[in-house]
Parts: C-alpha cells; structure tokens; sequence
C-alpha cells in the first residue's frame, strides 16, 4: 500500500502556498501520496495543484471538511443544497488533481451531536441516503468514489461505528461510495478493530492512520500488524495516509483537541509514522 501524509500535520487551510512548500519536502521523505483537505473551495487552485504534485512524483488524496453548516441531516433545505454544492465542488477538485477518491464525514458537521431513538436514526440515514444521492452521480461523472467517515462519540451521534456507515449508505452504488476508516476513531469506537475492516470489505474507499493520541503511527497501542493484516484481507488496495494537526494553529487545534505536542516536531510525526508504516508492512509480507 502507499503511504500519504495530510497538510494539517503542518497547517491549516491548505493552500496554494502550504503544497508548494510541503510538496518537494514530503516527496523527499520518500511519501507517496499528499492528502489536501478542501476547508473551503478555492483554497487550493486544482490546477496548480496537480502540476506540483507530478513535478515531485505525488499522488494525491483528498478530505472534505464539515464546520457547522455543512449537513446532510435534520437540516433547511438551502444548507442541504448548500453543502451538496460543497460536496460536488470537492469532487470536482479531486478529478482535476488524479485523486480515485473524496474521505470524510459528508453527513453533517463535525461536533453536532443530538440523541437519536432507533426510529429517529432509520429516519436519519434514509434522509442522508436521499441527500448523498445526487451527490454520488457526479461522483460517478467525474471517476471519484466518495468515503463516507465514522467518526467518534464525541464529534458526531450519527455515524460513530463500521456497521452503521455500511448500513446507512445501504443502497447507494458501492462502485461510487464506501467507507473511509481512520484508526483514531476506531481505536474509540470498535471493540474489534481488525473485525471491522473485515466487515468493510469490499466498500472501503479510504483509510486514515495515526496514533490513538493523534500522534504517529507506531508510538501507541494499536494492533498495527492485526489492523494491516485485516486491510489485505479486505483487499484494500488505497494509500494509508497519516492524518494528524498541528498544535500551532489556534483554530484547528481546538477543532482536534490539540493540547500538547504529538511528537518532536511536526516533520518527525510525520517521518517517524512513515518509517513504523514501512517497517511493519515489510514485517508483514515475509
């Protein structure tokens, strides 16, 4: 598998200027992939974008950001339409840079919480269902899949679990949508993590790695070895890309509950993550 890195290891938004900078550098590292989030569009010119990745070698990933407003759910109308506007403009972005798939919650903002009866959340999934409909045709026209991100307890009451994504994006074309996984929120959420991308199978479009603190990959707990050898069985075939935030910037750090630094520095997160990646899936193959 190849092995990415998020901008907001660094910083946050993502711009013109931030893959400029980190492009050349995260290329050297010996990165495969660099993952952009689109916080708002525009942020970053797709264009450019591409040509500096193809100049150093990098493919690209992209993630969705949901601040409040962004809904898919329990929502006016105007914020649905306004949101599958961002959604689509996303997409669109992701075409014009090479990335095969758009990851995150596209349901609704990260942070909302509210108590959901088992009527009320049938009711909320066949609503998101309705709503990502759309949505999902232009991926399809456009050639991205979309992964659809559980998060955990604390950040949304929607769609915490692997088994309530599956469920919830019953339906909907598995060739065009899947689940996006991300270690962090399932090292909180699942009782199994490996038993979990097992049951994925087959709809995993993309996947998220760092540290159970948000830190790099291997300077934890984490059943890493149990949690690749799952991938493989699920025959997933995508980058793993560290995603973790920088304590630096004010805004995303309270976004993250970013209190204290996760490692060293910034690029040795990033490094030390990728070499644990590294080592370990060799360990694996033998």
């Amino acid at each position: 598998m190849k092995i990415g890195v998020s901008t907001w290891v660094w910083a946050s938004p993502c711009d013109d200027a931030t893959v400029a900078a980190l492009a050349p550098r995260v290329a050297a590292w010996g990165f495969d992939v660099l993952e952009l989030p689109v916080e708002q569009l525009g942020d970053w010119d797709p264009a450019r974008t591409a040509s500096v990745l193809g100049d150093v070698g990098l493919g690209a990933s992209v993630c969705v950001v949901m601040p409040p407003g962004r809904e898919l759910v329990a929502a006016e109308q105007a914020t649905v339409r306004s949101t599958q506007d961002y959604l689509r403009g996303v997409l669109d972005a992701a075409a014009a840079v090479g990335a095969p798939a758009v990851a995150g919650p596209a349901y609704t903002s990260v942070g909302r919480t509210w108590r959901l009866s088992d009527t009320e959340r049938k009711a909320a999934y066949a609503q998101l269902r309705e709503n990502l409909a759309p949505v999902v045709e232009h991926a399809a026209q456009v050639g991205v899949r979309i992964g659809v991100e559980p998060l955990n307890r604390y950040e949304t009451s929607l769609l915490n679990t692997v088994d309530q994504t599956l469920d919830a994006i019953d339906g909907l074309p598995a060739e065009h949508i899947g689940i996006a996984l991300d270690t962090y929120h399932q090292n909180i959420e699942e009782r199994d993590p490996p038993a979990a991308v097992r049951r994925a199978a087959g709809r995993i479009v993309h996947v998220q790695v760092c540290a159970n603190d948000r830190g790099a990959p291997g300077a934890d707990h984490i059943d890493w070895p149990g949690f690749l050898a799952a991938l493989d069985d699920a025959a997933y075939a995508g980058p793993l890309c560290i995603e973790s935030f920088t304590a630096d910037n004010v805004t995303i750090a309270t976004a993250a509950s970013i209190w204290r630094p996760l490692a060293r520095t910034q690029d040795a997160l990033a490094t030390d993550g990728l070499a644990f990646l590294r080592r370990t899936m060799h360990d694996e193959a033998r």
